[in-house]
Formats: C-alpha cells, sequence, structure tokens
C-alpha cells in the first residue's frame, strides 16, 4: 500500500518512512552499490541499505511522500520486481542523518550466507491467521529478535531468547529441548530475521514451524494494542514506534550504552535533562550523567561543572 492511500495530507514537518528487504541474486555488488547512492541522491533519500550478493534490507526516508513513492518505483523497474512488501510509516522526525549503503556477507547476520530463501512464500502466517493461531491452538512463540528489543515489547507469551545478536538463535533452539513436530511461531521485526531463522530450524528438523509475515511492523498495521505489547524498537533515530506506528514518545537511546532507556535524569556534571536506561541506572558512575564524556569527567572531577554538550542531530540540517 502506498504512503499516499495510508496517510493522507502530507503535515508541514513529517517524514515518509518504508522498511522493506529482498533476497534475489546481485552479480555486481560494487555497481548496484553506485546505483544505490543515485538512486537515493536523485529522489533526497536518506536511510541504510545493507547489500550482498544475496539481496538488500533497508529503511529509508524522504521529505516528500512523492520522492518516497517515486524511489520505490525506480527500485521496483531496476530489480525487475512487480511488488514488494513496504512498511510504511510516518514520523515528525528525521529517522536518519543521511544515506548510507553498507556491503556485508549477509543482509541479516546468521552466519550462513549460503542459506537463502526460497521465492514465494515459506510458511509465512498473515496477521490475521497469526491472530487465529495465538488466540485457538498453542504454539510455542520465540522472538527471534535481541533481548534489548524484546524487554521493550514483544508478543503475549513469547519466549525470550535472551540473545545479544542473531546469531545465537541456533544455539538457543539447540538448548531447550523444542519438540521437532510441536508447533512454533516465530517473529522479528519486519519479518527478515525470520526469512533465516525458518531455514535453520527447518535444517535442524523441525517441521511444523511459521513465520509472521512482514514481522511485527506490517501486525501493527492491521492489529494495533491486540497481541503485541508494548512498543516495537527499530534502529534509526525514532528508537522504537508505538502500537500505531508512531515515534515513541517513552524511549529514547541510552548514552551510554546505547539501548532503549526511559529512566529521567539530571546530568550532575553539565544540568542536561536526559533518559539512560535501567541498567545504566544501576551503575554508580553512569546513573546521574547524560553522556559517556560526562561520565568520565563527572567520575575524575564531581566537583566540576560543564557547559550542555551539543548533540550531532541538534545541528543537522534535515
Amino acid at each position: 500500500m502506498s504512503i499516499n492511500a495510508a496517510n493522507g495530507a502530507q503535515s508541514a514537518n513529517q517524514y515518509f518512512i518504508t522498511t522493506f528487504y529482498k533476497f534475489l541474486p546481485i552479480a555486481d555488488v560494487e555497481g548496484t552499490k553506485t546505483w544505490f547512492n543515485s538512486l537515493a541522491e536523485k529522489h533526497q533519500i536518506k536511510g541504510l541499505i545493507i547489500l550482498a550478493a544475496e539481496g538488500f534490507n533497508s529503511t529509508v526516508s524522504a521529505k516528500s511522500k512523492e520522492n518516497l513513492e517515486n524511489f520505490k518505483k525506480d527500485l521496483l523497474a531496476n530489480f525487475g520486481l512487480t511488488e514488494l512488501n513496504f512498511k510504511d510509516s510516518l514520523s515528525d522526525k528525521s529517522p536518519f542523518r543521511r544515506f548510507v549503503v553498507k556491503i556485508r556477507p549477509e543482509i541479516v547476520t546468521l552466519g550462513t550466507p549460503d542459506l537463502v530463501p526460497p521465492e514465494g512464500i515459506n510458511r509465512h502466517l498473515t496477521p490475521t491467521q497469526w491472530n487465529e493461531v495465538m488466540k485457538n491452538e498453542k504454539p510455542i512463540i520465540i522472538d527471534t529478535r535481541n533481548w534489548y528489543e524484546y524487554k521493550i515489547g514483544t508478543f503475549k507469551g513469547a519466549l525470550n531468547p535472551k540473545t545479544e545478536k542473531f546469531t545465537e538463535f541456533p544455539a538457543y533452539m539447540d538448548s531447550q529441548n523444542i519438540s521437532k513436530d510441536q508447533k512454533v511461531l516465530i517473529f522479528c521485526t519486519g519479518g527478515i530475521r525470520c526469512e533465516k531463522g525458518i531455514l535453520e530450524l527447518t535444517e535442524k528438523g523441525y517441521s511444523n514451524v511459521y513465520q509472521l509475515d512482514g514481522g511485527i511492523l506490517n501486525y501493527l498495521k492491521e492489529y494495533p494494542n491486540d497481541q503485541y505489547e508494548g512498543e516495537c524498537f527499530v534502529f534509526d533515530h525514532r528508537v522504537a514506534v508505538d502500537q500505531d506506528l508512531k515515534p515513541t514518545v517513552k524511549y529514547t537511546l541510552c548514552p551510554h550504552c546505547g539501548q532503549p532507556g526511559n529512566t529521567p535524569i539530571d546530568c550532575k556534571r553539565c544540568d542536561t535533562h536526559d533518559h539512560i536506561c535501567e541498567d545504566c541506572a544501576k551503575i554508580e558512575w553512569k546513573k546521574d550523567t547524560c553522556s559517556k564524556d560526562c561520565a568520565y569527567h563527572y567520575k575524575l572531577h564531581p566537583d566540576r561543572k560543564a557547559p550542555r554538550q551539543v548533540q550531532p542531530y541538534e545541528t543537522e540540517e534535515n
């Protein structure tokens, strides 16, 4: 669905965002990177594209909904695609400062570049089907994201693998002794981790495992405030989105560790009002400071004050 149809008229200060991925063979990765850079410049796009020989994975934004729609059209035409699952949302602040293409061995890191999802649907459940299974059956539901993503929101009854990175997920499954014919539902933010995760589980012998099509972002578009509880972490300056896919007003990134935080503090070194995560709030030399720099200097000289630090995004031209 286009942003035009989904969100109506544009406000004065609004950013149009889309998240998407595609597994498809890319023979000339460097050439494709150059093409993406040109495309972003043409349509005034900011964001991040992870690019590999197996495909691309991205979240991008534009100040103009027309520019973003034209970016999508050119993208589809270049790769010979008729459609792509674009997960759209809006923000009143810029989610990115620049446009970057990063070349990686995989577009989602599992450590298995040889595992490439087949073309078409591979055990996907639509949000409606997902709800039906959750409410009427007794599946095991597993969050394939990292522990800090799980912490601020997840599906009712979902297991937390407590992973730091996705490469730890296969070992977690090996440790659980789940029956190979047990019905298992897996999910992630936008669907891409599960594309590889389900292949890994199939290779391990799981015969009754399913993934949420389009991930949490696709689910919340259709079923806000239903089976998903809390907010959804996103990897940009929005930090997270709420049940209506709007940027969070609850969380900021902790300046000490980079995890989502909502513990308010007034920095004892520069008097800045900020928020840190609850884990850093337990650490003596971090709990009263608004940055790594302030924490370092406050620890050395607790009696000295400093002016408030201007953050990079505050000087950015949007």
